[in-house]
């Protein structure tokens, strides 16, 4: 049986300020959904939590600093605190999955060309089996490309990247349909 953990990059309140990010909706509803069978599977939450300098948005203890409230946490759910676009640099991440032993490190959030990326490359460094929901990381348009490219980019360049096991990118219903037993059926 397959143990998940599943990393939820920098998804708090501070990230609605400034512009629109790309199906912001969506990527919420999958990050439940892929929370929700990572749990079901025995498996774990990390919460990876971004806190900024005094006077950002994202300063510990302001509303920016808060996880969204459409997401849904749960009790047993881990966290942790970052103040680098790496969800590994200078934390007790490494140390967590390491306790944890999953089988697969699922990494989805907030934004995909920086901390999302710097966090799919790192959990690929730390030894970990990689996989990126292709439909559950967002970003704002960038000054040279749009959102959807920057997503389509990113998602193609983890699929190309030399890793052992090489990172897995995929829809989130290809993962939720994976991760589902077959139903057997009594006669």
């Amino acid at each position: 049986m397959l143990v998940y953990a599943i990393l939820i990059v920098d998804m708090q309140a501070g990230m609605l300020a400034g512009a629109p990010k790309h199906d912001l909706a969506g990527v919420v509803a999958r990050i439940n959904a892929l929370t929700a069978m990572v749990r079901g599977s025995g498996g774990r939450a990390v919460w990876i939590r971004h806190c900024g300098q005094p006077g950002d948005g994202f300063e510990p203890g302001s509303p920016g600093w808060e996880f969204l409230p459409e997401l849904l946490r749960a009790p047993e759910d881990a966290e942790i605190g970052k103040t680098l676009n790496d969800a590994y640099a200078g934390t007790g991440l490494a140390a967590l999955l390491r306790e944890l032993t999953p089988s697969r490190v699922l990494v989805c959030g907030w934004a995909t060309d920086f901390c999302v990326d710097s966090t799919v490359r790192s959990t690929v460094s730390h030894g970990f089996a990689a996989v990126v929901p292709s439909d559950a990381h967002t970003l704002s348009d960038r000054p040279h490309l749009p959102a959807p490219a920057v997503i389509r980019h990113h998602n193609w360049l983890w699929s190309e990247l030399i890793a052992d096991p090489p990172v897995r990118v995929l829809p989130t219903n290809e993962l939720l349909a994976e991760a589902s037993p077959p139903h057997q059926v009594r006669g």
